[in-house]
């Protein structure tokens, strides 16, 4: 008897843990609506992209460029006007997902030199993809609000109607 309630209480900290490990893989945070258009596509999550390129780290989350003055590293919502030639449409980006990323940067400049000059990523202002149409600057934004406006507005009124329905059916069988 002694064993089985060793078993169960087990049994009940595996479940309680698997379960615990489901909520943590479903609460997940995504940030697709708040990744530029000129992004790539592929990801949900992204902290920063490195831009070989022009050697730059640009934070998605609060929208701020982080670059080299020869002295130190600054950072600002803009870039300095030597960096105005660049299309960032046309850029090749990598997603760094870690604190800080130009605290690494040489490490970063030797492992991706070979990506300057790419042009072959596909850009979330270019994807027609649906999940990408969250995104306030992809084209079709707009479009997808509206269709958003209409579902919820859809279905409020089947809500409603199932839930008048549900009264009616129940009055008529008193």
């Amino acid at each position: 008897m002694r064993h089985f309630f060793v078993l169960i209480v087990a049994l009940f900290f595996w479940s309680a843990l698997s379960t615990s490990n489901a909520q943590v893989s479903v609460n997940l945070s995504f940030n697709l609506d708040s990744q530029p258009a000129w992004g790539p596509t592929g990801y949900d999550y992204v902290e920063y992209y490195y831009l070989p390129d022009i050697d730059v780290y640009y934070y998605v989350p609060q929208h701020r460029y982080y670059y080299y003055t020869g002295k130190y590293w600054r950072y600002s919502s803009t870039l300095p006007s030597r960096y105005n030639n660049y299309d960032f449409y046309n850029l090749y980006k990598v997603v760094v997902n870690e604190r800080e990323p130009w605290r690494n940067d040489q490490t970063y400049r030797e492992k991706y030199s070979s990506y300057k000059g790419r042009h072959d990523q596909q850009l979330i202002r270019d994807s027609r993809d649906p999940k990408y149409f969250v995104n306030k600057n992809h084209p079709e934004h707009s479009n997808w609000v509206k269709q958003q406006k209409h579902d919820n507005g859809n279905n409020k009124s089947y809500q409603q109607n199932n839930k008048r329905d549900k009264q009616n059916n129940g009055k008529g069988k008193r």
